[in-house]
């Protein structure tokens, strides 16, 4: 849950996851010293400079498991350190156990993904418009139940709500675009998908999951946010407020569901993810549409599959998902070229920047440093003067001082709400330690300047600008 896209004129940004393990394989594998010692000594250190309390981080290679590592505390008040078997929250990860249950029931003829929501839901909101497809492909067009304000989230979250409250959310709201046009973050679409299962099956969406996925997979260590009172090794869910840690607010699964409230370790994630790419879950074609981006009518790829986002990173394809709540961020990210799986979790809810996926970067890069390097490396045609009013502009966003870089128009905006947002969503990255130049496009007869902006290992945020005639920033890009 927690993903945001928000937009504002022509400036948009993204406020967008060592023990022993048992392995689908007996084959034994390991990562050479070299790389264990790199992994563990970058991993520990990211840590130290987000504050990350604690994680675990998997790395699964040519379908074994060749490195578990973890680090830091579970819980900081009783000093328990995270283990192998620690329960974290994995909250969008919930996305893709949700859509295969979706194609589950179509492999068995029960539904049909290209049908309208009104066949399994009429009374939902713009059933007849919207089709299953769109919405396990998030290109519905319908609104966020979890557009909240930040100053309402911690009161409305923590209490439980029914499915008619969640859904009267966004019953009145009109689509936010024509369905299938384009792609926009939405939880209701699986709260919606959740709905589906539970009408065609006859069964409760958490009584489907076990009956039809962690039975047969013998997945003992997966639950839901609403079991974490019983759970053993269960990680306390933190996040930095004011600039302290403290224990974060817990979600009541009712908010999550099937969009986002499953809780599980390591072991059971790996059992997962081997089952799911083998067929053992979703037929071969159906995991296929999974995998595949949308494409969208009005903006091409849209980057995300069925529950799974298909991109990429060092300029290289990636598919998995990512999933955050208030206490905790995970990652599970597989690399088809390198046929590597690398799965992190932390129980640190802030978003700037995920700790899960910005440890899932990390280890990559210490896995194929060449790789890193390149992707790292300043494409042809750099203008330093753009590179400095790059610099300026992103850390006059950060600080909200100044704004001198900008134009007036912008200066405007950023005096107000819009420029306390972006404090808020950038300054937690910290100062850059690079802007990496990559390249130039044109859109809507703008010149746009593309950059990487550069926090250490395993943080980076794309930046573009465009430059008046006298120099200034006109527009922005982040994310």
């Amino acid at each position: 849950m927690f993903k945001r896209r928000a937009f504002w004129g022509g400036v948009f940004f993204l406020l967008a996851a060592a023990g022993c393990i048992a392995s689908a394989s007996a084959k034994p594998v390991r990562l050479p010293d070299a790389d264990t010692q790199k992994i563990n000594a970058e991993v520990k250190a990211a840590m130290r400079r987000f504050r990350v309390p604690g994680a675990a981080v998997m790395i699964v290679r040519h379908g074994h498991v060749a490195f578990v590592g973890a680090y830091g505390l579970r819980d900081l008040a009783r000093r328990l350190p995270v283990q192998d078997d620690t329960f974290f929250e994995i909250g969008s990860i919930t996305k893709q156990f949700t859509a295969a249950s979706i194609l589950q029931l179509q492999d068995a003829g029960k539904l049909q993904i290209d049908r309208p929501l009104s066949d399994y839901l009429p009374d939902a909101p713009h059933a007849k418009a919207v089709t299953l497809r769109q919405l396990l492909t998030l290109t519905s067009g319908l609104h966020d139940y979890l557009d909240i304000p930040p100053s309402q989230m911690d009161r409305l979250v923590s209490r439980p709500i029914s499915y008619r409250d969640l859904i009267a959310r966004v019953a009145p709201l009109p689509l936010g675009f024509a369905p299938g046009s384009r792609w926009s973050y939405s939880n209701t679409d699986y709260l919606l998908l959740g709905k589906v299962v539970e009408a065609v099956s006859g069964e409760p969406y958490r009584d489907y999951l076990q009956h039809h996925i962690f039975g047969p997979l013998h997945m003992t260590d997966t639950h839901t946010s609403g079991d974490e009172g019983s759970l053993p090794r269960m990680a306390v869910g933190y996040r930095q407020a004011d600039g302290k840690l403290e224990v974060a607010p817990h979600i009541d699964p009712s908010w999550g569901g099937a969009a986002g409230f499953l809780v599980t370790t390591l072991r059971d994630l790996a059992i997962w993810d081997a089952a799911l790419r083998g067929g053992r879950v979703v037929s071969q074609a159906s995991y296929r549409q999974m995998t595949t981006p949308i494409m969208t009518t009005q903006n091409g790829s849209a980057d995300y599959g069925f529950g799974l986002f298909v991109d990429s990173v060092y300029g290289q394809p990636r598919i998995g998902h990512t999933g955050g709540s208030l206490a905790f961020t995970a990652a599970d990210e597989y690399f088809p070229r390198q046929d590597v799986r690398i799965v992190a979790f932390t129980n640190l809810g802030n978003e700037a920047p995920e700790a899960g996926e910005m440890l899932t970067n990390i280890v990559f890069a210490d896995l194929y440093p060449e790789i890193a390097a390149a992707a790292r490396r300043a494409s042809p045609g750099e203008n330093p003067t753009i590179t400095l009013t790059v610099h300026d502009a992103f850390r006059e966003l950060q600080t909200g001082r100044g704004y001198v870089r900008f134009n007036a128009h912008n200066r405007d905006k950023l005096a107000g709400a819009v420029g306390t947002n972006f404090v808020a969503a950038l300054g937690p990255y910290g100062p850059p330690t690079a802007e990496t130049f990559k390249g130039i496009h044109h859109d809507a007869n703008k010149t746009w300047y593309n950059y990487v902006i550069q926090f250490g290992p395993g943080v980076s945020l794309p930046f573009a600008v465009t430059i008046d005639h006298d120099g200034k920033v006109a527009g922005i890009s982040v994310g």
